[in-house]
């Protein structure tokens, strides 16, 4: 293995400003800042990531407020909980991580998200409005949030400095929290993606060529050493409990560092950035009530 692509050095550089622009947005609004989170156990990935975020934001003096809800929860009465959650004029930030129970991760739901307080991207305005950019400058000027994994996956790429432009680059998984955004950041940077996920006919074939792969799958040290040309770059994303209940990520990590040009660890990667980006986005949320 050549390089680590490890996420806790940019991490630590950009929390060193948050304190003090969260204490500066309490002192203007006269109360601290507030995330609310909404969740549930059964998401185990999720679950955690919304503990944490929760943890690292009172760290920084901002109140935070975990809602848990039944996952037989109907979907109006969920609705009803985002409508009123959002609709407190304490509460800046709105956390809602994916997966949702499948009858209520419909439409409705993401519409009924405030797209102000939506930190994460997941409204279908902040959707909408990430899609239509088209270059790295547009995404910058971009009023919404955009997704804090997709958003660690390629701000880590280019703090470690791998080109992007004209890359040829393959994201494994489609889904709307990672797999589709991040391959459209990419191709604000200029590179050539393509979407590979479980209907794809041959992974490894379609792996052959590529430059960068993001590994979003879900799924336990799916990325296999031998389904990789040497030296490719690879993003693992993944935060899974195999078999055993052992932490890992959707890269075969041991076997793939062997030949991989540079490969980013789970826990260390893309984890510490999603949780930073997630912590600025609070303070933007505020920043920009005060504007």
């Amino acid at each position: 293995m050549n390089m680590l692509l490890e996420g806790k050095t940019l991490s630590s550089q950009i929390r060193r400003t948050l304190g003090a622009r969260a204490q500066f947005c309490s002192r203007k609004l006269g109360r601290p800042l507030k995330l609310a989170g909404i969740g549930w156990e059964g998401g185990y990935a999720s679950y955690l990531y919304l503990k944490k975020e929760l943890e690292a934001a009172q760290k920084l003096g901002i109140s935070g407020e975990l809602i848990e809800f039944n996952p037989r929860t109907a979907p109006e009465d969920f609705i009803n909980l985002i409508k009123k959650t959002c609709a407190h004029e304490s509460v800046d930030a709105v956390l809602i991580p994916k997966p949702l129970p499948k009858h209520l991760d419909i439409p409705a739901v993401w519409e009924a998200l405030d797209a102000a307080k939506d930190i994460d991207g997941a409204s279908t305005l902040n959707t909408g409005r990430l899609f239509l950019c088209k270059t790295a400058a547009e995404l910058a000027a971009m009023r919404g949030f955009a997704p804090c994994t997709a958003k660690a996956v390629v701000e880590l790429l280019k703090y470690h400095k791998i080109p992007l432009a004209g890359a040829e680059i393959a994201v494994i998984g489609r889904s709307s929290t990672v797999g589709k955004p991040a391959a459209h950041m990419l191709t604000c940077e200029n590179a050539t993606v393509k979407i590979l996920h479980s209907k794809t006919k041959d992974i490894k074939a379609s792996l052959a060529g590529a430059d960068i792969v993001v590994c979003a799958i879900g799924s336990p040290r799916f990325l296999k050493a031998d389904m990789l040309r040497a030296g490719a770059i690879v993003v693992d994303v993944g935060t899974n409990e195999d078999e055993n209940g052992v932490y890992c990520g959707d890269v075969d990590y041991d076997n793939v560092a062997k030949i991989a040009g540079a490969i980013s660890p789970v826990p260390g990667g893309v984890g510490p950035l999603t949780l930073t980006y997630l912590l600025e986005n609070i303070i933007i949320s505020a920043e920009r009530k005060l504007k």
